[in-house]
């Protein structure tokens, strides 16, 4: 066994709706891509931990399957792989979590590990995608968590470590948790040639909304707005990558990791509440030529328990398939909005848009014959 970190990627609970189906896929391409690349940066192992015993079938990892019959508890399940692992180093993440991330990223969370002493590194300190840390032993002195963003902040709350946090680039921002992202994916020539191949056909995503927008980052003339959990990197990285006017409406940042008790409360969901659907969706669309919308805040003002897959299918701007009535009339007046509308999540706004301003400028420059023809 290699001396080097461990990596963990955790898979599980992917739902067994058609779109949960579709980000569930894509997720798992990705943990074969994101193995490869941990090795490639110095891990000296790296393990799938899932509750589907199909999900084998790469040979960059090894599986390890949630054991049948015992109540599900996160932190006893990272526990008991850092105790399998043998070494001190560890790193944890969401199998669809920094799908874009290269070789060369992984070596410098590797690198940081290998300072000595108590550390963790994390590409986002307060609502973490990946974490690792150094000793493993350290997780034992936090107490229980549901979700592994709050694992950079506990760690240095409860466990005394330092805490570095990688530069805030494409690579590190985007995460591959809904359809949005799907999206993203299909149209971004960064997109890893083995994620490719898992994304659904082109016609199962809402492609056409999401080519309308790209343009309008670069031009000079044209104004977006963004609503919803959008980052200060990410409002900064707009206004140095984009050509156009951002509109910004930044609110309930850190939903994810938010303390027990939190009560969201959202202006947009307000505006919601007090114009109704169709005259919000119009609103919307009349104060900019394009919108990118969290709809997550939206419902976790509303106290929203919407399943999983309404969600997803929101995202994907299929109303017909929403069971939610709510979400149903929200999602159709979206997607009939006069300008475009994106839908879906924090990372939507955060490496999403990033990502999709990357791509807009490259098909911008071959316009304009700046850049040779793709392929």
């Amino acid at each position: 066994m290699s001396n080097g970190p461990t990596l963990i990627l955790l898979h599980g609970q992917t739902g067994t709706g058609e779109a949960e189906r579709m980000v569930g896929q894509a997720r798992l391409a990705a943990a074969g891509g994101s193995a490869r690349a941990a090795r490639e940066g110095g891990f000296g192992q790296v393990v799938l931990a899932t509750d589907d015993p199909e999900a084998a079938g790469d040979d960059a990892y090894s599986v390890d399957i949630d054991e049948a019959g015992v109540a599900f508890s996160l932190r006893e399940r990272v526990l008991g792989l850092v105790g399998k692992s043998g070494v001190e180093g560890v790193a944890v993440m969401g199998a669809g979590a920094l799908p874009l991330l290269t070789g060369e990223d992984f070596g410098a969370g590797a690198e940081g590990l290998g300072r000595g002493g108590d550390v963790a590194v994390t590409n986002n300190f307060y609502s973490s995608d990946l974490t690792a840390w150094s000793p493993g032993e350290a997780l034992a002195r936090v107490g229980p968590f549901e979700r592994d963003n709050v694992l950079a902040r506990r760690l240095r709350d409860e466990a005394g470590l330092e805490v570095l946090v990688l530069p805030r680039s494409v690579r590190t921002a985007f995460d591959l948790d809904t359809p949005a992202e799907l999206a993203v994916l299909a149209l971004s020539e960064a997109t890893p040639s083995a994620i490719r191949e898992a994304l659904p056909p082109e016609g199962s995503l809402p492609l056409r909304p999401y080519r309308a927008l790209m343009p309008l980052l670069c031009d000079p003339d044209a104004e977006i707005l963004v609503a919803g959990r959008v980052a200060s990197a990410t409002w900064g990285h707009l206004e140095r990558e984009t050509a156009c006017r951002v509109r910004v409406v930044s609110e309930e940042r850190g939903l994810a990791s938010a303390p027990e008790g939190h009560a969201p409360r959202s202006l947009t969901g307000r505006l919601l509440e007090e114009l109704g659907i169709e005259r919000f969706a119009g609103e919307l669309a009349s104060l900019a030529d394009g919108v990118v919308l969290d709809t997550r805040v939206l419902l976790a003002h509303a106290g929203s328990r919407a399943r999983r897959e309404d969600r997803f299918q929101s995202d994907l701007l299929v109303p017909e398939k929403v069971a939610d009535p709510r979400i149903r009339d929200l999602t159709a007046a979206l997607a009939a909005a006069e300008v475009p509308v994106l839908v879906g999540g924090h990372s939507l706004l955060s490496g999403g848009l990033m990502a999709l301003a990357d791509q807009a400028w490259l098909e911008n420059d071959r316009r304009l014959g700046l850049a040779p023809p793709a392929g």
